[in-house]
């Protein structure tokens, strides 16, 4: 009975990645007849024949799997620093009510900021190195995890805080055991944010300053006028944070288990 319960359902999981698949696949061909025909020019877009083509030439000539390793350091870099500062200020800002009210509409109006524009401020600071960039992504990512925790202490349900205090749990205690537990899928999400907002910076701060990963690697490819690569180079990165999330959301799932 239980066989044929489950079959249905591994069916139905697989169906919406089916059809993503199959939409996806249908848009790049017509993208293709589209480009082909000429409605536009393939001197803007190539066709999505020649960028699957020009893939090989990045594993084989432009050492795009070196780049990626080295754009995932700066991101993992950036990604330590913006949860351990971020989950900080967040509970340091919930447990100071002054310094909450004072300095959270701030700090969403920095959630929203285009940090990536500030990168001369930056390479004045850091120089032209990898620091510039790890500290571009550390910056903009650290706005949601600060919201997030914040939000994810603030809503932890009263029930919870009232049984601690039954169990006469000092501040301290109350925060380990009951705060901090109740509060950590709430800055999961924060974390899972800040990280996507640092890779996007961060490959936008290689793309200006052509140093580093696979920004440098866009912007290279792009001044020699190869579109074929460009493009290819584009996906590749689209492809990585696409990954990059769903690899996130597997260990949220992991941390989260469902009863």
């Amino acid at each position: 009975m239980t066989t044929v319960v489950s079959r249905p359902r591994a069916a139905s999981a697989y169906l919406p990645r089916l059809v993503g698949l199959a939409t996806v696949i249908l848009a790049l061909l017509l993208a293709e007849a589209i480009i082909r025909i000429g409605w536009i020019s393939q001197f803007i877009v190539p066709p999505p024949s020649e960028i699957a083509a020009s893939f090989a030439r990045l594993f084989l000539e432009e050492h795009i799997v070196h780049r990626f390793f080295y754009t995932v350091g700066e991101c993992l870099v950036a990604g330590v620093m913006i949860t351990v500062c971020g989950v900080g200020i967040g509970v340091l800002m919930h447990r100071v009510r002054l310094l909450q009210q004072a300095c959270e509409t701030w700090v969403a109006a920095l959630a929203s900021a285009p940090f990536v524009l500030a990168y001369p401020l930056f390479m004045v600071i850091f120089g032209r190195n990898a620091w510039t960039i790890i500290m571009m992504g550390f910056v903009s990512g650290l706005p949601p995890v600060i919201l997030k925790t914040i939000e994810g202490i603030s809503g932890t349900r009263r029930v919870l805080v009232n049984v601690g205090r039954s169990f006469n749990l000092t501040g301290s205690q109350q925060f380990r055991k009951i705060l901090f537990p109740a509060a950590m899928p709430t800055i999961f999400v924060g974390v899972r944010l800040g990280l996507v907002f640092a890779l996007i910076n961060i490959v936008g701060t290689e793309f200006l300053i052509n140093f580093g990963g696979l920004g440098q690697l866009i912007n290279d490819l792009a001044e020699r006028y190869d579109l074929g690569g460009t493009y290819a180079a584009i996906c590749f990165v689209i492809l990585v944070s696409v990954c990059f999330f769903m690899a996130l959301e597997q260990v949220e799932r992991w941390l989260r288990p469902v009863d």
